[in-house]
This record gives C-alpha cells, structure tokens and sequence, in this order.
C-alpha cells in the first residue's frame, strides 16, 4: 500500500491492487483564494468526504469515475471495507460546523483511519468503534478541527501503530490554523520523510509519528 499526502486533508491511498482511495478533496482558490494548493490532478476509483465543506468536498474536481462515501454507515467497495462514523466538527454537537464523518478504511490487512474535520475529543464509545488502528491520519491545526493538545488526546484514545498528521498551516492554505510544530514538539518519535509519500505494509508498518510533506504546495 501506498499513501501520498496531497494536501489539507486529502490523500491518495492506493491499495497493492491499485485500488485508488482520495479523501476529503479541496477546491482551489476556495474560500476567497485562502486556499492556494494546487489542484488535485490524482484520479481515484473511491473518494471519501468527511463533511460538506469546499475545503473537503471537491468530488467534481476528481477525475476516474469515483464511487463516493459521504455519509455514516458500512460498505465494500472494489474490496475495501469503509466504516463512516458520525461525529460533530465543533464542541458544540454540530450547531457551530455541523457533522463530520470519520472514515474506517479496512485494506491490505491494515486498519486506517481518517478523521476528517474532527472538533472534539473522541468518547469511548466511538473509539471502540474504530479500534484497532494501524494508521491514523489526525488533524493537528485547530480552530476549525482539534489543536495539537486534543490531537495528542485522541491519538491516545485510539492507539495507532503510526500517525500521520494533517490540517494544519502551511504556505498552501491561509486559515488561521496552526503549524504541525506545535504538535510535534510534545514527541520524541517523529520522523521526517521529506517526502510525500510512504510505502506500507501489514507486515512492516513503522511506529510513530511520520510528517509528509503536502505534494501540492503552490
């Protein structure tokens, strides 16, 4: 398996049958130009959307023909198990952001999990739900989804083997959300790939905290 960070919250997941996986495209120049990567030129056989937000939602923009999973629930498609849960993108049970939908995905014999815009931190119910995990894709940038203090916190709830941060500051996105190095500064076992992308295996899976670096940068 490969996983090649694109962008924000969008990555490719290709699977060893080639089976394509993106999740949670952006929309260039969205949001008043704020968002300033470049497009997302990957084709995919399944996009997953986490909530309806131009930053998170660009399936027009996907080329391939996509089967695409936007809401709470269970399926398999092309033989990849995706499980949506239902979670909020504020504190506030949705009444600030509205919904997100975590996203489960059961490949290669590894468990991956994408959380979207989370807002809050995860009860145990709804980490039982996604445990166990292989890899974790966490957002780290707050404001609009948990900071690095609520990251750490749930990236303890659900014990990855490996976590890949996401949603944070960059020269592609001007939201007013933080760095990764906020995040990082509080772990001893990070390494920098200065790389986009990372080869997986269930057999060989590294441990951790792993930093890619976003491919679309402008």
């Amino acid at each position: 398996m490969k996983i090649k960070f694109i962008a924000h919250a969008c990555f490719l997941i290709t699977t060893e049958k080639g089976i394509r996986i993106l999740t949670d495209p952006y929309e260039p120049g969205s949001f008043e130009g704020a968002v300033k990567y470049r497009p997302v030129t990957e084709a995919a056989d399944i996009v997953l959307v986490s909530h309806d937000h131009a930053d998170h939602n660009w399936v027009s923009g996907v080329s391939g023909n996509p089967e695409v999973v936007d809401r709470p629930g269970e399926q398999t498609i092309s033989g990849v198990h995706v499980a949506g849960i239902p979670t909020y993108h504020d504190t506030s049970m949705g009444s600030e952001r509205g919904g997100n939908v975590v996203f489960r995905i059961s490949t290669d014999g590894l468990n991956i999990c994408h959380l979207g815009d989370l807002g809050h931190p995860l009860d145990e119910e709804t980490a039982a739900v996604l445990r166990p995990l292989d890899v974790l894709l966490l957002p780290v940038g707050g404001t609009f989804a948990i900071d690095a203090k609520v990251a750490g916190q749930v990236r303890e709830t659900l014990s990855p083997k490996l976590t890949i941060p996401m949603h944070f500051k960059t020269d592609g996105v001007d939201f007013p959300i933080a760095p990764v190095d906020p995040y990082l500064a509080e772990l001893d076992d990070v390494m920098r790939t200065g790389s986009s992308e990372l080869d997986l295996s269930s057999g060989g899976l590294p441990s951790g905290t792993v930093l890619l670096e976003p491919s679309a940068l402008p």
